[in-house]
């Protein structure tokens, strides 16, 4: 094994610099991964703008990776192995001591470690990672397109499966990008009546493609009014940070219905307290999911043919895939892969 590994590092907010770092030995709990292939996700944004100087080493992002384990720490069950090909996605491995872990519920761990931000990413060829945060890859999937559906996968899964809908309800998707095309397809293949809302009439044809069985342009109609005339929907599920598009959407809930935000975003959600009360309507929140449940979204990928669509660039090209991917020409996932692959 190499002594060294190249890594695309935050030298400054918002700027990526590959460097060359020794290769760090597994400690208790740890092993060491090869990696395969890192998607680049819009979360990827606030660890690279928001990252200063006082991260030293300099942080290295990426949170959707997939490679092999080359070394082991002490401790490690023996259900990981040398060799194995893993995943890790933005949870990096729940403590097992927290009141949340204690209750069985890792994706609200106390003392998790967060992939790209708290700790170091997938962008490099190597990576360290807690043995609690690792996800078993089916073979059926390359590393390319296993990699993004550790964080828009198992987010959009997880979400469609919280939702409250029930085969054959309308459940509508808003947001037609890097998570939201995942979600047609999941949402298709759970048997919902399936509507996406999207900005422009260029991305109906893909999302009619991809899943939807109806396409609204909400540049061009009331996505509200819309909703209502099919009878309102029973779940709506937002990948967007826009809160003004989100609360006029509120509207085209059916009565009980849920919405399910996935984007935290910047500004608070306006929401009419009548409407909530009126209709028993509720708003959820949704994060990614622990390693079970993105060995779930792996497994329901490979059973129902749903795939990311994605465009492959190598790691040295990494700011210019992450510049692509913020200004919304990416179509639909961008995947870094590593040198020793090619």
């Amino acid at each position: 094994m190499k002594t060294t590994y190249r890594a695309m590092q935050i030298s400054r907010p918002g700027v990526l610099e590959l460097v060359e770092r020794p290769v760090l030995q597994p400690g208790a709990g740890e092993v060491l991964i090869q990696v395969e292939a890192c998607g680049i996700c819009g979360a990827d944004a606030a660890d690279i703008e928001r990252s200063g100087p006082a991260t030293q080493p300099p942080r290295v992002p990426g949170h959707e990776v997939v490679g092999r384990i080359v070394a082991l720490g002490t401790g490690i069950p023996s259900i990981w192995t040398v060799g194995q090909r893993v995943g890790v996605g933005r949870l990096g491995g729940h403590c097992g001591e927290c009141a949340q872990c204690r209750q069985g519920r890792f994706q609200l761990c106390l003392s998790q470690p967060v992939v790209g931000a708290s700790r170091d990413g997938g962008y490099a060829e190597m990576m360290l990672a807690r043995s609690t945060g690792l996800v078993a890859i089916p073979d059926e999937l390359g590393s390319e397109e296993a990699a993004p559906i550790l964080c828009a996968g198992v987010a959009t899964f997880n979400a469609l499966k919280t939702c409250g809908a029930q085969a054959g309800d309308t459940v509508a998707i808003l947001g037609i990008g890097g998570l939201g095309h995942m979600a047609l397809q999941y949402a298709r293949n759970m048997g919902f009546r399936v509507v996406a809302i999207g900005r422009g009439a260029d991305i109906a044809a893909d999302a009619l493609a991809l899943g939807a069985h109806v396409y609204i342009d909400n540049h061009q109609e009331d996505a509200a009014s819309r909703l209502r005339a099919m009878g309102g929907a029973q779940a709506i599920v937002t990948m967007i940070d826009h809160a003004e598009t989100i609360s006029a959407l509120l509207a085209g809930l059916a009565p009980e219905g849920r919405l399910v935000v996935l984007n935290p975003a910047k500004s608070p959600l306006p929401v009419s307290a009548g409407l909530l009360v009126g209709g028993q309507r509720g708003i959820l929140g949704s994060i990614t999911g622990t390693p079970c449940d993105n060995e779930k979204t792996l497994n329901f990928s490979v059973l129902v043919n749903v795939r990311p669509q994605i465009e492959i660039m190598p790691l040295e090209k990494a700011a210019e895939a992450y510049e692509k991917m913020k200004s919304g020409n990416a179509k639909y996932r961008i995947v870094l892969t590593m040198d020793h692959l090619r």
